[in-house]
């Protein structure tokens, strides 16, 4: 993994989020957005999509599932793999992230070292499989 787009409207989420990811990947790219709004304009101004989006659920403006209707509408561009990162264990938000392809698992926050280590590996067998 390259480059990870980390969609969390707390900051505390974020600096753990960040942190985890650095601690084992130092030299990856983060880039992050408060909301599913500001993910979608950051990833309208990069020129190579994220390998990885770790996505919040509850936000402000545009929630999880509100970007990802609309980020995967946009054929335009190739689908990373999506990891929902989330504070919610409800059956119903998990059912509803998984009707999209490109999410591939589902995890509570906050995220650790070792779930890094696991979505590295599901990012490496999803690009193997393409």
């Amino acid at each position: 993994m390259r480059r990870i787009l980390l969609v969390e409207d707390n900051e505390g989420d974020q600096f753990l989020g960040k942190f985890a990811i650095e601690s084992v990947h130092p030299d990856i790219e983060i880039f992050v957005a408060s909301d599913g709004r500001e993910a979608i304009e950051i990833l309208n101004d990069m020129e190579t999509d994220p390998d990885l989006i770790l996505l919040d659920i509850n936000m402000p403006r545009m929630n999880g599932h509100e970007f990802l209707k609309v980020f995967t509408e946009d054929n335009s561009r190739v689908i990373p793999v999506v990891v929902m990162l989330t504070s919610s264990d409800q059956q119903k938000d998990k059912d509803q992230a998984f009707t999209y392809k490109c999410v591939k698992d589902y995890l509570l926050k906050p995220i650790s070292e070792e779930d890094i280590l696991a979505i590295e590996k599901i990012v490496l067998d999803v690009k193997k499989a393409a």
